[in-house]
């Protein structure tokens, strides 16, 4: 009988083959870029930012027009809009009196895109 105490996750056997770890070491991102990265993740997952996310995708809308979509506060929104600026996921312009957000580039769009292609499938 096989022991119980093991986890079928894990090795049998501690072994490492270092020229692939040096390898992956390598490729590593720097702590900043890894700080980058999570503050993505958690702007993301919130169900309220990635509505706002996918409204932007479709057009750039101002901060009452997105209130209005998502059935909330003015306050509320820009909160989230905050969040999502400050991880670098939308961007605005003024225009007159009016401040339109939009998503901040074209890679925000294909992450996005790829996520929608990735749960449909």
């Amino acid at each position: 009988m096989a022991d119980q105490g093991k986890n079928k996750y894990t090795c049998s056997s501690y072994t490492v083959d270092k020229s692939t770890v040096d390898h992956v070491k390598t490729e590593m991102l720097s702590e900043e870029q890894f700080q980058l990265l999570s503050l993505f993740f958690k702007a993301v997952s919130d169900q309220t930012r990635i509505k706002i996310l996918y409204a932007l995708s479709k057009s750039s809308l101002c901060v009452c027009e997105i209130a209005e979509l998502l059935d909330m506060t003015v306050s509320a929104i820009s909160h989230q809009l905050r969040v999502l600026r400050q991880a670098r996921l939308v961007k605005y312009e003024k225009k007159g009196k009016t401040v339109y957000y939009s998503l901040n580039d074209d890679h925000v769009n294909t992450v996005f895109d790829n996520a929608i292609e990735h749960i449909m499938e």
